[in-house]
């Protein structure tokens, strides 16, 4: 089924928390609503699911206006962060419980639930489990049930709130590939709620990055890593460095000299600006005339990777620098105090106006993404 938001806000006590969202989700995709504590994407889904009532715009389903609709008249499946299973119920009843409360005229029998919860069982992989309670399984386990319990009821649209929170870091990573695999059979329209970017870049079909209560920016993995929108996209997928920078003739300058860096698209302003570029962007280079000079303060090895911190012209933070051990010709030319030449594979540049705000956050701005080649 898809899902059509359009122009959505909500309040509460007076303060805006989402402010006029407009998203499309399609038929049998999978969606993640990314972004930090407070950014209105957990409110997004409890408005999709009917938990609260927006206070402005439509959700439709479908052709059909779904803004008012009940909980139950629209048919959700809804997985919690913290299970929400019944303690002092089995598995099998757990998973069974929403089929077993439906009306009488639309209860399947109990032959149908038995079945049903079978065939449920098998696809999260939880045969021989039925008899158990939920606090004889693991956290992995149970979040499988609440997965099972959410499906039973064949939902035309599958929420999941921050699915795999509770759970440790291994658990997670099997749980997402899991999850994926599931999705990928069964078909059904899901958007989950996550702030684990690694989560959301490696499950969604599209991520949807939510900042003060706005899409700062809505792609496929690659696209809102790769060629990030905002300045806030850039500094919250991944570690970035920013640099002061100016944009004159087209060109990028630091701290007053040129950094020889051809744009693949030509720059639309001039004047102070800043330049995005994260650790792993960057690249030894013998070009002085398309590099940024810099001498070596600390070179760290990590299983496969040099870390360097570089002290660059101008900046009063070293750069952030990640390399592959196995491109560096020896470590004795990274020594701390070594001078190198780094070219960034891709940068971003944006105007100063988009500068970090003062409470540490980012500022919307409108994109002007460099790529280089």
């Amino acid at each position: 089924m898809d899902v059509s938001i359009r122009n959505l806000t909500k309040e509460f006590r007076g303060v805006q928390v989402l402010r006029g969202l407009d998203l499309d989700i399609r038929e049998g995709e999978l969606i993640a609503l990314l972004g930090p504590s407070g950014s209105g994407k957990t409110t997004l889904l409890r408005l999709i699911a009917g938990l609260d009532t927006p206070t402005g715009g439509s959700i439709y389903f479908g052709q059909e206006d779904a803004s008012r609709k009940t909980v139950q008249e629209r048919h959700i499946g809804f997985v919690f962060q913290h299970y929400a299973l019944f303690r002092h119920m089995t598995v099998f009843d757990n998973i069974a419980f929403g089929l077993k409360v439906r009306p009488r005229r639309e209860r399947p029998n109990r032959e149908a639930i038995a079945a049903k919860v079978r065939e449920l069982l098998a696809l999260v992989q939880l045969e021989g489990l039925e008899k158990r309670y939920p606090p004889q399984l693991s956290g992995g386990q149970r979040q499988r049930v609440a997965l099972a319990r959410a499906l039973a009821i064949d939902p035309t649209l599958l929420l999941l709130d921050e699915p795999f929170g509770a759970l440790d870091a291994q658990v997670r990573k099997d749980l997402r590939r899991w999850l994926r695999d599931l999705h990928d059979k069964t078909r059904h329209t899901t958007v989950f709620v996550t702030h684990d970017q690694e989560e959301a870049l490696e499950l969604a079909d599209r991520v949807v990055i939510i900042h003060d209560g706005q899409i700062a920016q809505v792609g496929t993995p690659d696209e809102v890593y790769n060629e990030p929108a905002t300045p806030f996209v850039y500094g919250f997928l991944g570690a970035v460095n920013v640099l002061p920078a100016q944009v004159k003739g087209g060109l990028v300058l630091l701290n007053g000299f040129e950094t020889g860096l051809a744009p693949a698209r030509p720059l639309t302003f001039e004047g102070p600006a800043f330049l995005y570029v994260r650790s792993h962007d960057l690249e030894l280079s013998d070009d002085r005339a398309r590099a940024i000079p810099g001498v070596v303060r600390t070179c760290r090895r990590l299983a496969g990777l040099l870390r360097l911190e570089v002290d660059i012209p101008g900046s009063p933070d070293p750069l952030g620098v990640e390399l592959p051990e196995a491109v560096v010709d020896g470590r004795a030319r990274l020594a701390p105090g070594a001078r190198v030449l780094l070219r960034p594979r891709r940068f971003g540049v944006f105007p100063r106006e988009a500068a970090p705000g003062e409470d540490g956050g980012w500022m919307p701005n409108q994109p002007r993404l460099v790529a280089v080649s």
